[in-house]
């Protein structure tokens, strides 16, 4: 019998290919939730927000409600800016990669 070449490498499959996978059948399983900086329109104090939040989230400074739930993710209110921490495993190996 003669080997057959894989059509794809399974030992290294490209960042896209990992993102879309399901958390549980990655190479290294990773969460798909991740925390992230919210920034208050009204006053700009910083919060420390997680992206499946269920319950809503208030700015400490002024009650400005910052996201609410809606079944998975949160959804982040209108004129809010965000930015996401960087600290999952991929978000490691996607930073080791860049370099």
């Amino acid at each position: 019998t003669t080997n057959m070449p894989l059509a794809k490498d399974l030992l290294h499959p490209s960042m896209e290919q990992e993102r879309c996978r399901h958390k549980k059948k990655r190479l290294v399983q990773s969460p798909n939730s991740y925390f992230m900086d919210v920034k208050c329109p009204g006053c700009y104090k910083i919060t420390t927000v997680f992206s499946h939040a269920q319950t809503v989230v208030l700015c400490v400074g002024c009650n400005y409600v910052l996201c609410s739930p809606s079944g998975g993710k949160a959804r982040l209110t209108e004129g809010c800016s965000f930015r996401k921490k960087r600290d999952t495993p991929l978000a490691r190996k996607d930073e080791m990669d860049r370099n």
